[in-house]
């Protein structure tokens, strides 16, 4: 059936019954047709009020505009000069609740597309010569310390303001949560690789193997290695758990922990690998977040035969994209909805047999805005499992704090910092994403590291050989 103007045009994906057993990307991409269409729904509103949903601000109707006009090279040198990373961003950047959310066209049809014309003009400019290369016109270095979406983007914009950048990242590759937290059918380590390959032709260094606060102390690198300021853009990496009985058993593992092993360390490639992944016949996942929906995904590619979503609240509560619970659902996720864990159920072998839950019922909204759950007695059951998976949040890791003096954190671990600079309670030194919102996306951690890069560059120029 022909597409109407008035809808967004769909995105062609990878057969269901096929992806459920592998890892290629779901999305396949728009076609040259497909993102010529979609351009010309754009309004090129004079008031574009996308571009204010936009967390790193990217001059949306000029790109589209020369997507539209067939000018591909135009529109990638707008879209990377707001954005060092448009190839990742326009995979899983939740653009329904941002710029797409703002648009014009949503008064009586449907947005435009603008996160599949974002990804469809990173992916052209990915088949084109990098021609990025060092501009540096500053003596001024700058330290980045941990290479994930805030850090890498920071470092990006800071080469692009002609600084020397050096990223320092404790895992053994760079790319942070892009890399060990999102599975390749969602974002692909080759278009990963690729992004960090343009930054690297800028100019920028990475250095892995780094933990900053045990390798190198904060303090050395202004003291003893001459940087001017740093940027911390270390995440929030520390599981949650729900302290319910059996959290201790085998079989039971932290979203963060399955993931990791999977996408950094390649245990779904066991024995070829080193890194063992026992995935059984059933596997339940606690949480309804976009990393809930990552790894009961995971699950059924890596070989399981059931995989459950177990959430306490409703559908209408939780925090997935609609695009990937969609997906979920035709790849065959059972989700159990209004259902909360109370204990993981022994073999008698140190193992998972089961999850023991308890029915739940809706209340009034709680302090996080959302419908309380409450339990119903006498409604407790086990769903038989071979697996628990827990998707519940994440908190920073305190190590850098707790061996940096002078850092501020708040009650829940996160880095106090000024919301518009990234200005730490340290002199020149920055901070953003996750290190300081908590576990959030992957464009709210690159809007803050592109705000902290321009905030740096300023702060230098005021005071460029400022004594820290």
């Amino acid at each position: 059936m022909p597409v109407k103007r008035s809808d967004k045009t769909p995105m062609p994906v990878h057969d269901a019954q096929l992806r459920a057993h592998d890892f290629v990307e779901v999305n396949t991409g728009y076609t040259p047709a497909h993102a010529a269409f979609e351009a010309e729904r754009c309004l090129r509103c004079q008031d574009a009020a996308c571009v204010d949903g936009c967390p790193v601000n990217i001059p949306i109707p000029d790109f589209i505009h020369a997507v539209a006009a067939g000018d591909m090279p135009k529109a990638a040198q707008i879209l990377r000069g707001a954005n060092p990373l448009p190839s990742i961003c326009g995979r899983v950047c939740p653009q329904e609740n941002q710029c797409e959310a703002q648009c014009h066209m949503l008064k009586r049809f449907n947005p435009v597309a603008i996160g599949h014309l974002e990804r469809f003009v990173a992916d052209w400019e990915r088949t084109q010569p990098v021609t990025a290369k060092p501009n540096i016109t500053r003596k001024e270095k700058i330290a980045v310390i941990g290479a994930g979406p805030s850090g890498l983007v920071c470092a990006g914009e800071l080469a692009r303001l002609g600084y020397s950048v050096t990223v320092y990242e404790a895992l053994h590759a760079p790319g942070g949560v892009l890399r060990y937290g999102i599975p390749e059918f969602r974002l692909p380590k080759s278009v990963l690789d690729w992004e960090i390959g343009v930054l690297k032709a800028m100019g920028v260094e990475i250095v892995c193997n780094v933990v900053i606060g045990r390798t190198i102390k904060m303090d050395d690198l202004f003291e003893n290695m001459g940087y001017a300021a740093v940027f911390i853009g270390t995440g929030a990496g520390l599981p949650q758990f729900l302290g319910i009985p059996g959290e201790n058993l085998n079989g039971v593992m932290s979203a963060n922990e399955f993931l990791t092993r999977m996408n950094l360390m390649g245990g779904y490639k066991f024995p070829e690998n080193d890194t063992p992944m026992k995935v059984g016949k059933r596997v339940a996942v606690i949480g309804a977040g976009n990393t809930a929906m990552d790894a009961v995904r995971s699950s059924l590619r890596l070989g399981a035969e059931a995989a459950y979503i177990v959430y306490r609240r409703s559908e209408k509560e939780m925090g997935a994209r609609v695009e990937e619970y969609h997906h979920a659902i035709e790849e065959g996720v059972d989700f159990r909805w209004l259902t909360n864990p109370l204990e993981v159920v022994d073999d008698g072998n140190g193992w998972v047999s089961g999850l023991k839950c308890q029915k739940m019922k809706l209340g009034e909204p709680d302090a996080s805005g959302r419908a309380r759950p409450i339990p119903i007695e006498g409604s407790e059951f086990v769903l038989p499992v071979d697996n628990v998976v827990l998707a519940i949040g994440t908190t920073p890791n305190p190590l850098l704090t707790r061996t940096t003096s002078g850092l501020m954190t708040n009650k829940k671990g996160c880095l106090v910092a000024d919301e518009s600079t990234g200005l730490t309670s340290k002199a020149l030194v920055f901070a953003g994403g996750d290190a300081v919102t908590g576990a959030a996306t992957v464009i709210l951690a690159a809007g803050a590291g592109k705000r902290s890069a321009q905030a740096i560059h300023e702060a230098l120029q005021q005071a460029p050989v400022a004594a820290h």
